[in-house]
């Protein structure tokens, strides 16, 4: 064997060995080997970020699969990522799926969060799933801008609104009627001063005689109280005798409304008498009679009148008896 022939096959030997080594480096770093058993899931989102074919996924930090295709729908809205999962590593349906990146700049993946709930199954082969988009680093700086701008106008409306105010209200003559108005709420704080201490002299001064009238007060009370208590007692004692005299008092209140009717209509004697007026004209005549009597009596005594005759004088009534109304003859 020449010399060149057994450089040529060293060479080969090596190169050979080279492109093994880094095909097998670059496998085992994406967590998939050509030799291992996989299944594949389709993940769904509506912005990839900048991830790539080949990247990893990761479950709680440990490489389970890579991304292994990445296909856009037809109206642009969506992106599907075909999954490439160890056989070994079963996924539930609970999981949260998130694209992320490592680092600041780093390489971005898929992570696959657990969920607590393990009574619910695993996620077939084939399976469609969705997770939201990327934290977007520009839309978050554009977004930022536009509130530091909102916040710079704020910032300028506030300082206009200041200026206004202190043009409005700051002004020398507001500042003095501001002034007057402290020196007067001033005075009259000195003056509620004054009398509430006034006050508190007089209550000093006359504690006694305040304290007798609140014990007073309270042994008024307490007679009320007992009062109180004795009527409820009584009440309580007497309230069948209380009951038959209420029922006695309506049926008084009773009859006499019955009597009352009973005179009005001209029913009874007193009744029949108020109603005839020539009865009513002879109790006036004897009211008249029984009066000039009296008079007589008052004047000559009852001897004078039964014995001795006087002479009437011109001022004074003489008893002359009315004679009796004639009456019509009833046939």
């Amino acid at each position: 064997m020449s010399q060149s022939r057994l450089e040529i096959k060293v060479g080969v030997f090596v190169l050979v060995g080279l492109v093994l080594l880094a095909t097998l480096l670059i496998l085992f770093s994406k967590g998939v080997t050509r030799f291992s058993r996989t299944y594949d899931l389709y993940l769904e989102t509506t912005d990839v970020g900048g991830i790539k074919r080949g990247a990893s996924v990761l479950m709680a930090g440990y490489p389970i699969g890579s991304v292994t295709k990445l296909m856009l729908s037809p109206n642009g809205d969506t992106v599907t990522l075909l999954l490439e999962i160890k056989q070994e590593h079963r996924i539930r349906t609970n999981a949260f799926f998130v694209l992320e990146q490592s680092g600041f700049l780093g390489d971005q993946y898929v992570a696959v969060y657990p969920g607590k709930n393990l009574d619910v199954p695993f996620l077939e082969p084939g399976a469609h799933v969705s997770c939201p988009p990327p934290f977007n680093l520009q839309q978050t700086a554009r977004d930022a801008s536009g509130f530091i701008h909102r916040i710079d106008e704020t910032a300028r409306t506030l300082n206009e609104t200041i200026a206004d105010v202190r043009l409005s209200l700051l002004n020398q003559q507001t500042l003095t009627n501001l002034a007057v108005t402290a020196s007067q709420m001033r005075a009259l704080s000195d003056r509620a001063l004054l009398t509430v201490e006034q006050i508190q002299g007089l209550v000093a001064s006359n504690r006694p005689v305040l304290s007798g009238s609140v014990s007073n007060l309270a042994v008024f009370t307490d007679r009320l109280n007992q009062l109180a208590g004795s009527l409820d007692q009584v009440v309580a004692t007497n309230s069948p005798h209380l009951g038959a005299a209420v029922k006695n008092v309506e049926s008084a209140s009773e009859s006499l409304q019955d009597l009352m009717t009973d005179l009005r209509a001209g029913k009874g004697p007193a009744g029949r008498m108020l109603s005839d007026e020539e009865m009513a004209a002879d109790l006036a005549r004897i009211a008249h009679n029984l009066s000039i009597t009296s008079s007589n009596l008052n004047r000559l005594g009852l001897w004078g009148i039964l014995w001795k005759r006087k002479e009437p004088r011109d001022h004074e009534p003489v008893f002359q008896p009315v004679p009796p109304p004639s009456r019509p003859i009833q046939k």
